[in-house]
């Protein structure tokens, strides 16, 4: 896989598999209708390679209005499903609004799924601030930096978490911002574990 590596940005074509076109077909709506959003953890390592299997991308959204949301719904229900909840008023502020994920999938597949949720800290708002674009065989969507899902993966601490770390670090080695990396490593105190399983 030939990866066209820019500043923010990531150019590349590869044979697309279920859940790369799963991801494609839930951002156009969100890129459609110019919702911030960002890709997080798991898919961003199986994006580039990362040979496992996963039934859920996990995805921050910007916190929208009601009625924005309910845009966004009317658009989703063309062709997903959430399983949360049928009634987009009891989607938005007995879930989201409430810091609680909700899920959509394909109608009737269940499997994959995509978890949306709104930013809840800091750490959430510069994730989706400081994203890098992906042109996947002409299709736009954006995931997290590098560098912030290297750390919190070692915070998630399992060995799924921890393979998908060490895969991210040896496939960017030569495009990290080793200093950005080091200050995520620091901020979760994951230096040690870094120097033991990933460096």
């Amino acid at each position: 896989m030939e990866l066209n590596y820019s500043e923010n940005k990531i150019e590349f074509e590869k044979e697309l598999n279920d859940l790369d076109r799963f991801v494609i077909d839930f951002t156009k709506i969100l890129n459609k209708l110019g919702i911030k959003y960002v890709i997080v953890s798991g898919y961003v390592a199986i994006l580039f390679g990362r040979n496992r299997a996963s039934e859920d991308v996990d995805m921050l959204i910007e916190k929208m209005s009601f009625d924005k949301f309910k845009e966004f719904w009317t658009l989703l229900e063309e062709k997903f499903e959430c399983l949360n909840t049928s009634n987009f008023e009891e989607a938005y502020k007995d879930y989201l609004d409430s810091n609680t994920s909700l899920r959509f999938c394909y109608k009737e597949e269940y499997i994959p799924n995509m978890e949306i949720k709104f930013p809840k800290d800091d750490f959430d708002i510069w994730t989706m601030n400081n994203n890098i674009q992906v042109v996947l065989n002409e299709n736009i969507f954006l995931i997290s930096k590098i560098e912030p899902q290297i750390s919190y993966k070692l915070v998630l601490g399992s060995k799924k978490d921890i393979e998908d770390a060490r895969f991210l670090y040896k496939m960017f080695k030569d495009k990290l911002e080793i200093t950005l990396l080091q200050n995520f490593n620091r901020k979760f105190k994951k230096e040690s574990e870094f120097n033991k399983y990933i460096k």
